[in-house]
């Protein structure tokens, strides 16, 4: 369970990266009812998406030639540019270096072997955000990748994350994942293999965030009336709980979950 106490490892911020940031802004605010906040002009476009005056997210705009609107994970590192080495000796690349953001901390921003993007946060005066697993905030993070023993492999190396198979089906193994030392109660997020039928479809590897929210079918419904694309509709998962994935109308994937273990808060 994810904790805004800092753990190396696990995750501590996430940021959209939006083609039209008060687009986005509005569309979270219907979905979430989240309040979005700029950090400023000295800050390049950047702000934060507050919940009950709690920062729960980051957005700011698209920096990179080409690059898609995409939700961005990061991870804590006690020491973020020990990290980038790490990084680059398990065989991914730095895609942003090791550098201050003001005074408020030290970031970098990676990519795995088989493509996908993440990134980590090392704090200074900003530890992290501010609210987690409750409503309107980040309760899980998944990664979908073209080979799931090379994703332990390299984020093990990186991180020294725990991780747990659980046999799905017969092609389908679900890996959770855990802060070293931390055990399953402080699991913080899962990968899988994508099926082939989701690469024929286009998908390729990536981090995407799961926001808790108290009522998983309603969360859908607003975000479709808001311009979402569903991409799995409300199902129900034994002891997980009833989740749903979706795409914002800029196409950044993203899920909800009304968690089992919320039942009743």
């Amino acid at each position: 369970m994810l904790s805004t106490t800092p753990v190396p490892g696990t995750p501590n911020w996430l940021d959209l990266g939006a083609p039209d940031l008060d687009a986005a802004a509005a569309f979270y605010g219907a979905v979430f009812g989240w309040e979005y906040q700029s950090a400023g002009p000295e800050a390049g476009g950047y702000g934060f998406f507050l919940q009950d005056g709690r920062t729960v997210a980051g957005l700011g705009p698209l920096t990179e030639q080409g690059a898609a609107s995409a939700w961005t994970v990061y991870f804590h590192a006690a020491d973020a540019d020990a990290t980038a080495k790490a990084v680059e000796q398990a065989g991914g690349t730095v895609r942003v270096p090791p550098g201050d953001v003001f005074s408020y901390g030290r970031m970098a921003q990676f990519t795995d072997p088989a493509g996908a993007d993440f990134a980590v946060w090392q704090p200074g005066d900003t530890q992290g955000i501010e609210a987690v697993s409750v409503p309107g905030s980040l309760t899980w993070v998944e990664l979908y990748t073209t080979d799931a023993a090379a994703a332990k492999a390299f984020y093990g190396a990186v991180f020294s994350w725990e991780t747990t198979d659980n046999v799905m089906g017969p092609e389908l193994t679900y890996t959770v994942l855990a802060p070293s030392g931390g055990g399953a109660e402080a699991a913080h997020g899962g990968l899988m293999q994508l099926p082939q039928e989701n690469l024929d479809a286009g998908s390729a590897p990536e981090w995407h965030p799961y926001f808790e929210v108290a009522d998983c079918d309603a969360t859908v419904a607003r975000a479709t009336e808001a311009g979402a694309t569903v991409i799995i509709p409300p199902s129900d998962g034994e002891g997980i709980g009833r989740f749903a994935m979706l795409l914002d109308p800029a196409g950044a994937p993203f899920a909800v979950i009304k968690s089992a273990t919320a039942e009743g808060s």
